[in-house]
């Protein structure tokens, strides 16, 4: 027998792309994720470490995100599809749990960033979309950068080898059946967040803010005792280190 430790191929993106292929996202998603745990349970897979999404979330479920409000409500519009066809993937862990024995677990981690990130403008998520908008307009001379919406959305980051070791704990240790939150703890506004990527990016002009686009979600942060109980897990990279490296380099990928 063998051990899969991310049950799914994910299509994914920021706001932008979530309100151009809402359809892709979902169907996609759903399907890559409803086939592979299908196989999974004929090879009679050990164990599968499912990766869920933080935008499964209600859009105004109450601060801290516990996981026993995970279906008290509707996603955020900007990228409900996609949330709503990750969702389905825990439904159908936990119903092949039930029916068939599969040790299928479930995770919902917050926002990804690291090494290795999509950095593309049009499909990439909001740090590595800074982080090119940032170092362009520095190498460039420009005196201004625009961004979307207003900036008072806040959210929650957690760097890529954090989430890896969380993956990881919970191959190792946790076979319940009910989701866990992995996340860094640390809530930041997206306009602080500007602000430091564009403090580590060396970029020293302006921020302009485009309101005629969607802020998404109000606010997210996690309550992540259960990671730390049920497996031991707690983020140990800090967001402005996490920052640095993933800067760093994407800069040298960038002057290769």
């Amino acid at each position: 027998m063998f051990q899969v430790r991310d049950a799914t191929v994910v299509v994914t993106g920021g706001i932008g792309a979530n309100r151009t292929q809402p359809g892709r996202f979902f169907y996609e998603n759903a399907v890559m994720g409803i086939e592979v745990l299908e196989a999974c349970r004929v090879a009679e897979v050990a164990k599968v470490v499912v990766a869920g999404t933080v935008c499964a979330y209600p859009k105004h479920a109450p601060l801290p995100f516990r996981e026993a409000d995970l279906w008290n409500g509707y996603p955020d519009e900007t990228n409900a599809p996609y949330g709503l066809a990750k969702k389905m993937l825990l439904v159908q862990a936990q119903a092949y749990r039930a029916e068939y024995g599969c040790n299928f677990v479930s995770l919902l981690p917050v926002n990804l960033y690291g090494p290795g990130d999509n950095f593309d403008l049009d499909t990439g998520h909001v740090i590595p979309a800074m982080i090119r908008r940032f170092l362009s307009a520095r190498e460039s001379g420009l005196e201004e950068v625009v961004l979307w919406g207003d900036g008072t959305p806040t959210r929650e980051f957690l760097y890529v080898e954090d989430a890896a070791r969380a993956f990881h704990l919970a191959l190792e240790r946790y076979d319940g059946a009910d989701p866990v939150n992995v996340g860094s703890g640390e809530e930041i506004s997206i306009r602080d967040l500007a602000a430091l990527v564009a403090e580590l990016c060396g970029f020293e002009g302006g921020i302009t803010w485009d309101t005629s686009a969607p802020n998404g979600q109000p606010r997210r942060r996690l309550e992540t005792s259960q990671a730390r109980e049920r497996f031991g897990f707690e983020a140990t990279t800090g967001l402005r280190d996490g920052l640095r490296r993933t800067i760093d380099w994407f800069a040298a990928m960038h002057a290769s």
